[in-house]
């Protein structure tokens, strides 16, 4: 099955780079690129890719808008996946929380690209360990919010806040089923539960959920 694929930067050099690195896969195909968010946005409605790659800094549209307009279409099934030349931009965390389903710098390898597109296309998130759990941390200070622990966050038995906890690390499933000495299928099972109970769609919203009302109560 191939990965149908818009991709949307200003920058021609980078849009049309990312765009030879996922077309040299035989499971991935750049069916669009757009110049900004607004045409991204339009290219999305019309052609309905699994994934949509979008910077956060574009003209007419920034990255945030297409990111919200794309993810709030009525019944969207293309994932999003957020660009940024900085590991701590100031609009990642806006992106993560809209529900993206995570982000890339621009400076990383090939192989994260590919990677990243495939993961985003399965359903999952890209939480590189080295830099998004670095910033959804930072960002949660900045805006001061509360780390207090939250009525629907109560319903969490001892073990889910543990694979929450880890999960927040950045950490994939294996990791995470090494770090706890449990079985894989037992770890998916566990964030499944986590999920459903706090009403969240991914991991990536699970991650944010936890910086904003449980770091440091877990």
């Amino acid at each position: 099955m191939t990965i149908r694929v818009v991709v949307a930067d200003d920058q021609a050099l980078v849009r049309d780079g990312i765009a030879a690195v996922l077309n040299s896969q035989n499971d991935i195909e750049v069916v669009g690129s757009a110049a900004d968010g607004t045409e991204a946005v339009e290219l999305v409605a019309a052609l309905e890719p699994d994934v949509v790659v979008l910077d956060i800094r574009m003209p007419r549209l920034d990255g945030i808008g297409a990111a919200e307009a794309v993810l709030t279409r009525p019944d969207n099934r293309t994932r999003v996946m957020m660009l940024t030349t900085f590991d701590l931009d100031d609009y990642v965390y806006d992106a993560l929380s809209l529900g993206a389903s995570g982000f890339l710098l621009k400076q990383s390898p090939a192989s994260d690209f590919i990677t990243g597109v495939r993961t985003v296309a399965a359903g999952e998130s890209m939480l590189a360990p080295s830099v998004t759990t670095r910033l959804i941390a930072e960002f949660t200070r900045r805006r001061g919010t509360a780390v207090v622990e939250s009525v629907r966050a109560s319903v969490l038995t001892p073990r889910e806040r543990e694979v929450l906890q880890v999960m927040a690390r950045g950490m994939s499933n294996p990791e995470i089923a090494s770090e706890l000495s449990v079985a894989e299928e037992t770890v998916k099972t566990h964030i499944g539960r986590i999920l459903g109970k706090l009403g969240l769609r991914d991991r990536t919203q699970a991650v944010v959920y936890y910086f904003e009302h449980l770091q440091g109560r877990v």
